[in-house]
């Protein structure tokens, strides 16, 4: 069994945690426990009532919807780093998704009762919460505004900038290089496309310098990346 990393600076490198004082994170801590997906595992599924949170430390979890026509809707790809199942722990409703491992995953789980009683006793961690829930809602904002308002050059450039800033920060270097371990079929369903259709996008970024492929390696050029990403309207 995995030893519990009592280290405030890791538990930090998760946004939910990062107002989060010292104290608090040894409670964190404490009511956290190791779990092992293997790859395909369903985690849980729409409807499910939201028992406990996720805190993933290595591999991947994909979030989708299943259409009434039984076509796969991938909403996220979640890596490590990344919180899951926090929304039906905190506002009481049932998974809002489908939760599946890509591939093998490992990770912390912490149950909704502990979670809540933490939060109870310390209210500046209830603050930085609602920080958290803003900063969720301006993102998934921004992603109904990409897929809405851009065509899809932009919208492929938008997410290479978005991968590269969770990697880099905001502040991005004049060029940066991008180890993608989604496949193009799972990019397209990020931003609501097909998977010829990306193919055809990432040639065209390609041919016009904004970035180069070698050896599974994406050179990214991001001064060009940012003009396709948002063109002038002229």
């Amino acid at each position: 069994m995995n030893e519990i990393n009592k280290s405030a600076a890791f538990w930090r490198s998760f946004p939910i945690f990062e107002g989060f004082s010292k104290e608090t994170i040894g409670e964190i801590a404490a009511i956290a426990t190791w779990r092992r997906w293997p790859a395909g595992t369903v985690i849980f599924q729409r409807g499910d009532e939201g028992t406990y949170l996720i805190v993933l430390v290595t591999g991947r979890i994909k979030l989708s919807l299943i259409t009434p026509q039984g076509k796969e809707l991938s909403l996220r790809q979640l890596e490590a780093g990344s919180i899951l199942g926090e929304m039906a722990i905190l506002d009481g409703q049932p998974r809002s998704a489908d939760a599946t491992s890509v591939t093998a995953t490992e990770g912390y789980v912490i149950a909704k009762r502990d979670f809540l009683d933490v939060l109870t006793r310390n209210p500046t961690a209830a603050h930085a919460i609602i920080h958290y829930l803003c900063t969720k809602l301006r993102e998934t904002t921004e992603q109904l505004e990409t897929i809405a308002l851009y065509d899809l050059d932009s919208r492929v450039a938008r997410f290479f900038l978005a991968t590269l800033r969770n990697i880099h920060g905001e502040e991005l270097p004049d060029s940066a290089n991008l180890q993608l371990s989604l496949s193009q079929s799972e990019i397209a369903s990020i931003v609501g496309a097909s998977r010829p259709k990306i193919n055809r996008s990432i040639l065209a970024l390609e041919e016009a310098g904004a970035i180069r492929r070698n050896d599974g390696i994406i050179h990214c050029h991001i001064g060009r990346l940012q003009n396709i990403a948002e063109p002038d309207d002229d």
